[in-house]
């Protein structure tokens, strides 16, 4: 029997739901020169502004990956797009600072539970051999999303106003969710497009290859883990793991929230070449994502060792993307910033996938709170990375010590992964014995 592909049509569903995901939290970096005159809002208050997403981000993420775990990704994202879509479509009406920062917090409650759905999802449709793949198919939508919505978004908010469009942006994910619910199932054991060689390339052995029943799957997946808690917060590879996503988490933030008004401000760019400009980075950070996540499955195959697959990547990416920050600090140049920037932006953004791999590799049945727990530290670097970079703009001036920032702490998570980060290591794996493996 010819193995049917409909994990990889899933995927593409996850690619769907990142992209409008990425569009709608940034949109507001590119609407933020209107609204800061419209609303006389400083630097502080962009900064605020922009970091209210991280606080509603930061509450929920955490619960979302235990909430995906209990009742599963159809359910939870489902509810997550459909609540964060209405609370872009209500943006257009925001009256002032106070209700930006309202709608803004609520998206971040909102889109929680989306990467911990996302690292869930890959999880249970992918075979190991397939993950790093899976997940830079699908993660390669956040540069993706971060470069084509620059221009989009510009161009709509200079063409129908601020208002229209977060009206427009509102409607996407509204879209996508019937279609969500109708086509993905949590197991591709209970999925009828999934036939049994499908079903026995996911799982990688003969013994799954039978019918199982859905009650079954999820006694399996919700049972007790002793000692689950202890294990995501004093692993070595995870906590070093997670530092490593801080930092990513820092470095995303601070350019897809404030490289707009750094363009803007220091090299006095309009709206519309502001969006132009931004394209260039987040294309070479989706080369590079696409590359890595899939040369990392490569190297695991080829080597068998997590170590050179999933932790060389990181370390590799992020000492790279602080090396290439270093001559803006000491060059005024439009030319310049904008190659370093795309080198930065590009390099910590290429091992975007093995991140989420990670959890998967060392604790699969409670992938989405080992997700969970990673995507909290991404989010509390967010809210830092929003509102610590106004301030210091505030107090100096200038973006230099925001720069020198993010290349002090880029250096900490490669130090961090070379004596932490070692995931071949079977002391630093889960190990549970089940009745069923899934």
């Amino acid at each position: 029997m010819k193995a049917t592909k409909f994990r990889w049509m899933i995927i593409s569903l996850v690619f769907l739901i990142t992209v409008i995901n990425y569009i709608d939290r940034s949109a507001i970096a590119f609407a933020m020169p209107l609204l800061s005159k419209q609303f006389h809002l400083n630097s502080e208050d962009i900064g605020l502004t922009l970091g209210a997403f991280n606080i509603g981000y930061a509450l929920l993420v955490f619960f979302g990956g235990l909430m995906v775990d209990k009742w599963g990704s159809r359910r939870i994202w489902a509810f997550a797009a459909l609540l964060w879509s209405l609370s872009i479509f209500s943006t257009a009406f925001a009256t002032g600072m106070t209700m930006l920062f309202i709608v803004r917090m609520t998206l971040g409650v909102a889109e929680g539970p989306n990467f911990p759905a996302l690292n869930r999802v890959v999880g249970d449709w992918l075979p190991s051999k397939e993950r790093a793949k899976a997940l830079g198919n699908a993660l390669v939508a956040v540069p993706l999303a971060l470069m084509v919505g620059g221009p989009i978004v510009s161009k709509l908010a200079t063409s129908v106003g601020w208002q229209g469009m977060f009206v427009v942006l509102g409607l996407l994910g509204i879209i996508w969710v019937p279609i969500w619910f109708v086509l993905y199932k949590d197991f591709p054991e209970t999925a009828k497009q999934v036939n049994n060689a499908e079903l026995q390339e996911i799982r990688e052995t003969d013994k799954i290859n039978r019918q199982i029943s859905e009650k079954e799957i999820r006694r399996s997946s919700h049972a007790s883990m002793p000692g689950m808690w202890k294990f995501l917060f004093t692993n070595p590879t995870l906590l070093s793991n997670d530092w490593a996503f801080f930092v990513f988490g820092y470095n995303l933030f601070f350019f897809m929230g404030w490289l707009p008004t750094f363009l803007s401000n220091s090299y006095h760019l309009n709206l519309k070449q502001v969006g132009l400009f931004t394209v260039l980075p987040w294309a070479l950070a989706a080369v590079l994502l696409f590359s890595v996540g899939h040369l990392s499955d490569r190297i695991l195959r080829k080597t068998g060792s997590l170590r050179y697959a999933r932790s060389y990547p990181i370390w590799i990416s992020q000492l790279l993307g602080a090396i290439s920050l270093t001559p803006i600090l000491f060059y005024h140049s439009l030319t310049l910033s904008l190659v370093c920037i795309s080198l930065a932006v590009g390099l910590n953004m290429s091992s975007n996938a093995t991140f989420y791999a990670v959890n998967i590799d060392l604790i699969k049945q409670r992938s989405g709170t080992a997700l969970g727990v990673m995507d909290f530290f991404f989010a509390i670097a967010g809210l830092i990375a929003s509102t610590l970079t106004g301030f210091i703009i505030q107090l100096t001036g200038s973006f230099t010590g925001a720069f020198a920032l993010v290349i002090i702490l880029n250096l900490t998570a490669v130090v961090g992964v070379l004596i932490f980060h070692h995931p071949e290591n079977k002391k630093h794996a889960y190990v549970q014995t089940q009745s069923l493996q899934l």
